[in-house]
């Protein structure tokens, strides 16, 4: 068990109703400081509704959502930005005309002062291999590049919650592999990460620890090892005679 003080993130019997389906339905996760925390499961298990629910933009009927061992289920996502969430999207919410360097310095002035914001994404841009971009619309980018782009500003803010849906899509091979250095270095820094994610090859590699999500419901938990060989899972992915 994780000690109170490395847990960044949890959710306790979250419950979500649309009409009278369950799309969550009782769902209980950690996220720890300094770890990668994957949730995965088919389409429609409820992964992004779970998202939703921990950055407040969906309330749960049940249930409760704790930061760093604040209940903040109450509060709303700006709220909850302030104590350190950061989120990006299954579907791209990067402002296309905008440079890359200008989408990033509309998180970073979130904060105090401007010329710090300046500094902190110079040094984004450069984490990210970014630099070269820097001063091209966001529409014009590749696919891949933009889901950079689009980590890129929700580090600007010094999340110590980062929540990732599908940050990969559009990623070739090489990509991929940077990507995965990137989310090993972020959590090192002391970021919980949790990261929604289709490419199982880059969940298993760079995750501690998985969380499985079918039909709203948790069918396991564990480190990767054990989740690629657990019964459940392969049923739920592969149908009941996997």
């Amino acid at each position: 068990m994780p000690s109170p003080d490395s847990v960044a993130l949890e959710a306790r019997g979250v419950v979500v109703s649309f009409g009278g389906n369950r799309a969550l339905d009782g769902v209980a996760m950690t996220a720890e400081k300094g770890r990668i925390t994957g949730l995965i499961g088919p389409n429609g298990a409820g992964k992004s509704t779970l998202f939703d629910v921990v950055c407040g933009l969906r309330k749960p009927s049940a249930g409760r959502v704790l930061m760093d061992g604040r209940d903040v289920t109450r509060l709303g996502p700006m709220r909850r930005a302030r104590f350190g969430l950061a989120r990006t999207f299954q579907r791209l919410e990067l402002f296309g005309r905008l440079s890359v360097r200008d989408n990033l310095l509309v998180a970073a002035e979130l904060g105090p002062e401007r010329r710090r914001a300046e500094r902190a994404v110079t040094e984004i841009l450069d984490r990210l291999d970014l630099a070269g971009s820097a001063d091209s619309p966001a529409d014009t980018l590749p696919t891949g590049v933009a889901r950079l782009v689009e980590v890129g500003r929700a580090m600007a803010v010094r999340p110590r919650l980062l929540l990732l849906d599908e940050p990969a899509a559009g990623q070739d091979g090489e990509e991929t592999e940077r990507f995965a250095a990137l989310l090993r270095s972020l959590a090192g820094d002391g970021t919980a990460v949790v990261l929604v994610e289709h490419d199982m090859g880059l969940v298993m590699s760079v995750c501690d620890e998985v969380h499985v999500l079918d039909l709203g419901k948790v069918i396991a938990v564990g480190p990767p090892a054990e989740i690629r060989r657990d019964e459940k899972v392969l049923a739920a992915y592969l149908g009941e005679d996997a």
